[in-house]
């Protein structure tokens, strides 16, 4: 897993902002799209692309992509 899939795959549970919105060091909660249901995609795509179980309490310890990507790879 590259940081540079994940943030794809991330950006891609959004609707409205352009992919090109996300980075690595994107403050996810920042961007005015996030919300609960987008956090439950993001943990859905998490789970099919990584197999990978994360919990709301990862989500809400995280401030950035990277945090979450962290969180991924150490399950992995």
């Amino acid at each position: 897993m590259e940081p540079k899939e994940f943030v794809e795959n991330f950006a891609e549970q959004f609707e409205e902002t352009e992919p090109s919105a996300f980075s690595i060091d994107t403050h996810f909660r920042s961007i005015d799209e996030w919300s609960s249901m987008v956090a439950l995609s993001v943990i859905a795509m998490v789970d099919e692309a990584y197999g990978v179980k994360l919990t709301g309490d990862d989500i809400r310890r995280s401030q950035t992509l990277e945090d979450i990507y962290n969180i991924v790879k150490s399950k992995l």
